[in-house]
């Protein structure tokens, strides 16, 4: 069966409509797809489509969407408690359950079953391998990740993960149907654990964590270093662009020096193994390495949402 092209989908399927899933939903109902949409209880889908609604609501306050476009929007999402009946008519079906591999092995055998033999099976897993999920269907060719950053309606990257079957068809559909609908797609070519975004993020925590724990700083000064340093470059220009600014001679110097004293130990960092044994896990518990309220995270949360609003409406 040949792939899909993206100028012929029509239809998306969302399996799991959580943290992740609705919002995925969103975008897609929102870019004139009709979107089918499973969870395990009425209650759940219940939530995600008044997640949408608020989203939608509050993305029309900050100019992101127009208010005609909600209803019409909210139309297009239909919401199922059966898998097969969410997928059998799907061109794509994008994956956003538990990060399980059992679990999302048993669900791609269930899709592989019941979706049409052309439609392309995409997870959203920040963690597996594409070849990890394809093994549990009859078409590796059309498996691959498309893995979105939270929250999806704010941040346009998608990371598409080709798997070792993945066919080149595969891979240009889900790109250029991301890419249609306003999202950034970055090509993966080799799949490896964490992906491009999750292992630039963890290099960083590691030195973090580490600066912390040697004390050379406190964690509020590391994020005011980040918050109101390079983290506000990395916001307008990549790192590559960044120091093609610089220049590599400069680099090259800066790493002779500096290289040998990063951190680089491949063994979890003594101070995040102290904290979650102390239940310190941040705002879900009330303290981290901040002290949290409920209105102090809420109040974290809008500063990020705003902010990242108005980096939305650069050209």
């Amino acid at each position: 069966m040949s792939t899909v092209k993206a100028e012929e989908i029509r239809t998306i399927s969302v399996v799991g409509v959580g943290l992740m899933g609705h919002g995925i939903a969103q975008e897609f109902a929102l870019a004139g797809y009709e979107v089918h949409i499973h969870d395990l209880s009425p209650e759940k889908l219940q939530q995600a489509v008044q997640n949408i609604r608020s989203n939608l609501h509050m993305l029309t306050q900050i100019g992101l969407v127009l208010p005609e476009q909600v209803e019409p929007g909210l139309g297009r999402i239909h919401p199922h408690l059966e898998l097969r009946e969410a997928v059998s008519g799907a061109d794509v079906v994008i994956e956003a359950v538990f990060e399980n591999l059992e679990l999302k092995q048993e669900i791609f055998q269930q899709l592989d079953r019941w979706a049409p033999p052309h439609a392309i099976l995409a997870s959203n897993t920040s963690t597996l391998l594409p070849s990890q999920l394809a093994v549990a269907t009859r078409r590796p060719d059309k498996v691959l990740v498309a893995h979105y950053f939270n929250p999806p309606y704010l941040l346009p990257l998608v990371e598409v993960v080709r798997g070792k079957e993945t066919s080149q068809e595969t891979v240009t559909t889900i790109y250029d149907l991301l890419t249609r609908i306003g999202k950034k797609p970055a090509l993966v070519q080799k799949e490896v654990p964490g992906f491009i975004g999750n292992r630039l993020q963890v290099a960083l925590l590691r030195e973090a964590l580490s600066i912390v724990q040697q004390g050379i700083a406190h964690p509020q000064d590391v994020d005011i270093v980040i918050k109101n340093g390079f983290g506000r470059r990395l916001a307008a220009a990549g790192v590559f662009e960044v120091f093609e600014i610089a220049g590599w001679d400069l680099i090259l110097a800066v790493m002779q020096y500096l290289l040998s004293d990063i951190e680089s130990s491949s063994e979890i960092p003594p101070l995040l193994q102290e904290k979650v044994a102390r239940g310190e896990l941040g705002v879900k518990t009330g303290k981290g390495f901040y002290d949290w309220t409920p209105e102090s995270a809420e109040k974290l949360r809008q500063r990020i949402a705003r902010a990242l609003a108005e980096i939305a409406r650069w050209p």
